[in-house]
C-alpha cells in the first residue's frame, strides 16, 4: 500500500504527543490532511507533512522570527495563503524535549487567550 505524502506519518504524530504528554490531557485529531493537538479543546498545535507548527501570539512570536521560522502556508488557485497564527517549530527545539515543552506551553497560552 502506498503512503499518502500529504498524510503525516503516525509515528511522528505519536512521538510529538508522547513528548508533550507531561503538559496534561491532550487530544489528537485529523485536521485538513494533517493532525491537530488540542489542550482544553483549544488547538495549539498542528502537524502537516511531518512538520510541527505551534500557535503563536504577541508573547511568543519573536522567538519564531529569531529562528527564521515560517508561518504555515498552503497553495490555492489564487496563490499562497499564510496562516500567521501557526509557525513551524525550529529543528533545534524539536531536538530538545525540555525546550519543546516550554514552547508548547507558550503555544497553549496563546491558544487559550
Amino acid at each position: 500500500m502506498l503512503e499518502d505524502p500529504d498524510e503525516p506519518k503516525a509515528d511522528f504524530s505519536l512521538y510529538i504527543l508522547e513528548q508533550l504528554k507531561p503538559l496534561g490531557t491532550l487530544k489528537i485529531g485529523r485536521f485538513f490532511g494533517g493532525k491537530s493537538i488540542k489542550y482544553q479543546n483549544k488547538q495549539f498545535c498542528m502537524i502537516m507533512k511531518n512538520r510541527l507548527y505551534f500557535r503563536v501570539g504577541p508573547d511568543n512570536l519573536a522567538e519564531y522570527l529569531e529562528y527564521g521560522s515560517e508561518p504555515f502556508s498552503y497553495l490555492t488557485k489564487k496563490g499562497r495563503i499564510q496562516v500567521k497564527k501557526y509557525y513551524e517549530v525550529p529543528a533545534d527545539v524539536l531536538d530538545d524535549v525540555d525546550e519543546l515543552r516550554n514552547w508548547a506551553k507558550r503555544a497553549i497560552e496563546a491558544a487559550l487567550k
